[in-house]
């Protein structure tokens, strides 16, 4: 009965503390207070015996009423605590956080950034180069050279190269030639090795197999040693070639085209 019987006595109070003259004014009547509200005289002490009556009856048919509401103010303080947290103790500092969780960023390795690493002509490098941007080597490379962007070769590369998009202009290469996008070879370029791409254009000399998926136009000025797999092949007048070529992917279904109906 706790908090019942603290609410009869803040409403004593409050009846205690109204100021004469006001709404409502009090008076003694054989040490009896008496309020005058609306030109009536109301015994407050009677009334609150009633009341202190009708909460004991309250009580005593739920008992559980006062422990409830107590429960839920209780809670309440607590939910006000948590939302007025000190700062300092919502931190994450390295002492309380967890070292065995892993923290990782999410990067994805086929973007090309806009950055070109330039090799000048006189410089000569020795090791794998690889880059998420473009390369334009102009010196000499003796390795391996990997970039999501653009390859421009006027220099040399001894060693494979994978790229987005291939383009070689008087240039010296010995090693494969891989690209995702088109491969160009141009006039005064030679290229050992194997070249694969989606489609190519060659003006230069090639001396390995040429695996494209798309298509290959043939120029004028090339010299292609080697055999050429790919979707179509234009072969200007001028350009030699030795070697198989072979439009295996083709929509056309050749071998069908012979067979005995």
């Amino acid at each position: 009965m706790g908090l019942f019987k603290d609410f009869k006595d803040d409403f004593s109070q409050a009846v205690n503390e109204l100021v004469p003259g006001g709404e409502a004014a009090d008076t003694r009547v054989d040490d009896t207070l008496v309020v005058d509200t609306l030109n009536e005289k109301v015994n407050v002490e009677d009334e609150l015996k009633k009341l202190d009556g009708l909460l004991e009856k309250v009580e005593e048919q739920n008992p559980s009423v006062s422990e409830k509401f107590a429960e839920e103010f209780a809670s309440m303080d607590m939910e006000e605590e948590k939302t007025v947290q000190p700062a300092e103790q919502r931190t994450v500092t390295k002492e309380n956080m967890r070292m065995d969780t892993p923290i990782t960023a999410s990067v994805n390795p086929q973007a090309a950034t806009e950055e070109t690493s330039v090799i000048t002509a006189s410089t000569t490098l020795t090791g794998d180069l690889m880059s998420s941007g473009s390369f334009e080597i102009q010196g000499t490379i003796n390795g391996n050279v990997t970039c999501n962007g653009k390859i421009t070769v006027t220099g040399t590369i001894n060693g494979n190269s994978n790229s987005s998009e291939f383009f070689a202009d008087v240039a010296k290469i010995e090693g494969e030639v891989v690209s995702t996008g088109t491969v160009k070879v141009g006039t005064g370029s030679v290229i050992i090795g194997n070249i694969t791409a989606s489609s190519a254009v060659i003006a230069g000399a090639v001396k390995g197999d040429i695996d494209v998926q798309g298509p290959v136009v043939v120029d004028t000025s090339a010299v292609i040693m080697g055999n050429i797999k790919s979707r179509s092949v234009q072969i200007n007048n001028g350009a030699v070639i030795e070697g198989f070529c072979s439009q295996c992917y083709a929509d056309i279904d050749v071998q069908g085209l012979f067979e005995a109906k």
